[in-house]
Order: C-alpha cells, then structure tokens, then sequence
C-alpha cells in the first residue's frame, strides 16, 4: 500500500472511528437489548451491531472493492487476507460497556494483503484515541508515543494477566502461570483486549497474555505495538493466524524471550 493510499483510507477510518464514538456516547444510557453468544458471558448488544452496520456501509460505499472482518456478521466469509481487509470491533470490551459503561474501545485495523497497515483503538468514554501507520509511529491523540523500554528488568514488569491462566484446564499448568504472577512486579486486567494492546504501546503495561482472541480482538492493536517495537506471537511463540482465533502474547520485546521459554513453553509441557 503506497502512501498516498494509506493517507486517504485513515483519513475516512479515522472520521468513522470518532464519529461511531459520539454515536456510542449519544445513546450510553440508552436501554439496551443484550444477547449471548458462545456462552452466557460473551455478550452482544444492539448497540454492538449498531456500530458494525455502520462501519459497514460507510467502506462498502466509499471502498467498494475492500473486504471486511466483523465480530457481528455484518462483514465477509473470508479464508485469506489477500486485498484489502477491514477487520473491526465496534465495542471491544462488552461485558464492561454493559456493566461500567467504561473501559472498552473501538479497534479498527486495516490490513493490505495480510500485512498491519493502519490501527486505530478508540477509547470513547475517555476520548483517547490510539492509532498508527506502519513505518510511520504509533500516536496517543497527537502525540507520538516513544519506542518501548530498551532497558526493561523482567522482574520490574507488569503484565496484563486475566484469572482463566490461573484456573485449571487443559492448555496450561496453572502452577507455572502462578509463578510468573510472583516473579514479575505486578498484574493486572481491564477487561478489554483492545486496551490492553494500547497499555502496552504506551508502556503502562509491559505485556499481555491471553488464552484465546479472533482477530477484531488484536487487528488494531499489533500494528499499534509494531509501531513502538513491541511484538505479538501466540503463546507458542508463532506468528498469528489473522482469520482464526490466537492464543496471543504481546509484549515488549525485551522480555519476550524470556517469558517464552520460562513459562509459556514449561506451562504448555
């Protein structure tokens, strides 16, 4: 994707991304009709597909000739990533909005035959606004967010860490995870894949784990982290498979490695 190209689509990406937040903003107190999905925790609001449908029909108006992947069914049945492809979720972090009405995020990423060309992670409630474009920097609003801590101590890092890793199941020792939780400072949990990305960009976190993520989850927030020299592996340390669902590990590079080979692959044995 050439410059001028890339310019002219975040422009529009980034009007719809601020635009789909006054909408989200205007109706936060609106009654709401919520669904479950794959269980009665995965969570799916009107307001959810509001938002999609919305996206949807300004790309396909504007892009015609784009793809798109949806959390909502409003996009295309994809099996590659050739052209250019939209990957969007209009509220990322549902259980939050419905409960707290905070801390969730528009994530837009924008891809160009398989490679992170444009993110954008859209904070409403708050009004901050993350985005980048590949080789150009990662931004917090107008500022340029600095390349992550060289000098980075593993046991002085924190790690955005959600309870399934510590509960038993079938594709990890809990008792290794547990070890990890004591030998780094701290952990922590919002709720929000999209914001936990951002976090680490910004180097507020130093790195997140997840057990299981589709690719609306993390689209936005790899190409944001790239920008700042962070990485994204799953937690086997392989690249990660843009239609599918990752086991996902996105970190500061310093600690990568380390975390890798200490505990993600002893806790896999």
């Amino acid at each position: 994707m050439n410059t001028e190209v890339r310019e002219t689509i975040f422009q529009h990406a980034l009007e719809w991304v601020l635009e789909a937040g006054k909408m989200i903003k205007a109706h936060i107190n609106d009654p709401l009709t919520i669904d479950t999905k794959s269980n009665a925790n995965d969570l799916v609001t009107t307001m959810d597909r509001d938002i999609e449908a919305f996206f949807t029909s300004n790309i396909k108006q504007i892009f015609p000739d784009h793809f798109i992947l949806s959390e909502e069914g409003f996009g295309d049945q994809l099996d590659t990533m050739d052209g250019t492809v939209w990957i969007i979720d209009p509220i990322d972090g549902t259980m939050n909005f419905v409960h707290q009405k905070r801390n969730f995020a528009i994530s837009v990423g924008i891809y160009q035959d398989g490679i992170g060309e444009i993110g954008f992670i859209y904070n409403v409630m708050e009004d901050v606004l993350y985005s980048a474009k590949r080789g150009e920097g990662a931004y917090k609003g107008n500022k340029k967010l600095p390349a992550l801590n060289d000098n980075l101590n593993f046991h002085e890092s924190i790690i955005g860490l959600n309870h399934f890793w510590l509960c038993e199941n079938r594709l990890v020792d809990e008792r290794v995870m547990q070890q990890l939780v004591k030998d780094v400072r701290g952990t922590r949990t919002y709720g929000s894949a999209a914001l936990e990305f951002a976090s680490v960009a910004e180097g507020i976190l130093d790195g997140y784990l997840t057990l299981s993520l589709s690719p609306w989850d993390l689209a936005a927030g790899m190409v944001i982290v790239n920008e700042v020299g962070g990485m994204t592996t799953t937690i086997d340390g392989e690249k990660i498979n843009m239609l599918g669902n990752n086991s996902v590990f996105t970190c500061n590079s310093k600690i990568h490695q380390r975390i890798l080979e200490s505990y993600l692959q002893e806790a896999r044995k």
